[in-house]
C-alpha cells in the first residue's frame, strides 16, 4: 500500500494530467457530433483490424485440427467409391449388402516422423492395431502412393517407404498397360525405377505410371509417378525407365491406410497353389 501511496504521490502531475485529457476527450464527443462519428469510425477501423489479425491467427492454429479432419473425410469418401467394392457377378443374388462386397477400406493417419535421405527409408503413423492397421497394409497420400506398412504397436505403425531400396511394387504403364517392378536405387528421393517392361512395348515421356493391382496390398490404379526418361542399352531385351514420383516424400503430413478385406482369402488360395 505504501509503494502505491508513493507512485501516486511521485506521478500526480502526470496522472492528474492523463484524467483531465480524457475527461476532455470525453466531453468534446459526446456534444460535437462530427468528432464523435470521426471517433466511432477510426475505432472501427482499429477494432476490425484486430480482430480481423486475431481471427487469422486463432485459423493458423486451427489448421492441423482441419486438415486431420479432412484426411478422415477423404478415407471415408475414398472407402465408399465403386473402385473400393467388389463387383458381383452372381445376377441371382438380391441382397445389396454393401459390407460383404466392400473390398477396400481406407483409415486416416498423421505422418509423425519421416525420412528421405537414407538408403531405408520408414515413416512412422500415429495409428496402430487398437486403430484396425495390420501389417503389410498399403499406404497411399491425395498424391498417390507412399508404402507398405511393416511393423504395428497399439498405438503406432511404421511404414516402408517406396523410397526404400527393399521395396518393390507392381506397377503398369496406364496408357499400355504394360507391367514391371517399381524399384528406388538409393539416390534422389523424388525417382524411381521401372522395371522389366519389354523393348517391344510402347513407352514415353509423361506415361503415367500406376499399380497393377497383381498384389493383395494395392488397389489397380493408384498413380505413382509419371515417365521421365527412357533407355534401352544395346542388346537388351528391357526398358530402364525413370520415374518422376507424384508424392513429394519431404512434404508428407496425412496419409491413408488401405485395408483390403478380401486380402487372406486370396493369399491363402495362392499359396495352396504354389504348394501344389
Amino acid at each position: 500500500m505504501r509503494n502505491f501511496i508513493r507512485f501516486i504521490i511521485k506521478y500526480h502531475f502526470a496522472i492528474l494530467f492523463f484524467i483531465i485529457e480524457a475527461v476532455s476527450l470525453l466531453l468534446v464527443l459526446n456534444y460535437n457530433a462530427y468528432q464523435r462519428s470521426s471517433f466511432l469510425s477510426s475505432s472501427s477501423t482499429v477494432t476490425g483490424g484486430i480482430f480481423k489479425r486475431y481471427n487469422a491467427g486463432a485459423e493458423y492454429l486451427m489448421l492441423r485440427d482441419i486438415n486431420e479432419d479432412l484426411a478422415q473425410e477423404n478415407a471415408y469418401l475414398r472407402s465408399r467409391m465403386p473402385e473400393s467394392f467388389r463387383a458381383s457377378r452372381d445376377y441371382f443374388n438380391l441382397v445389396h449388402d454393401t459390407v460383404s462386397k466392400q473390398e477396400f477400406i481406407y483409415r486416416s493417419a498423421r505422418v509423425i516422423n519421416n525420412s528421405t535421405n537414407r538408403r531405408f527409408n520408414y515413416i512412422t503413423l500415429n495409428k496402430g492395431r487398437l486403430n484396425g492397421i495390420e501389417p503389410e497394409m498399403g499406404v497411399i497420400s491425395n498424391k498417390g502412393a507412399v508404402g507398405i506398412v511393416k511393423n504395428v504397436s497399439d498405438n503406432y505403425s511404421t511404414v516402408i517407404s517406396i523410397i526404400n531400396t527393399r521395396l518393390k511394387i507392381s506397377a503398369k504403364l496406364k496408357e499400355s498397360g504394360f507391367f514391371g517392378s517399381l524399384e528406388w536405387d538409393g539416390t534422389s528421393y523424388q525417382h524411381v525405377y521401372l522395371l522389366d517392361i519389354p523393348r517391344h512395348a510402347n513407352v514415353n515421356v509423361g506415361d503415367l505410371v500406376v499399380t497393377s493391382g497383381y498384389s493383395s496390398i494395392f488397389p489397380e490404379g493408384v498413380l505413382l509417378g509419371n515417365v521421365e526418361e527412357v533407355t534401352l542399352d544395346k542388346g537388351a531385351s528391357f526398358y530402364r525407365t525413370r520415374v518422376k514420383l507424384s508424392v513429394d516424400f519431404k512434404n508428407l503430413a496425412f496419409v491413408e491406410i488401405i485395408g483390403h478385406n478380401s486380402r487372406d482369402e486370396q493369399i491363402k488360395l495362392e499359396k495352396e497353389t504354389e504348394d501344389d
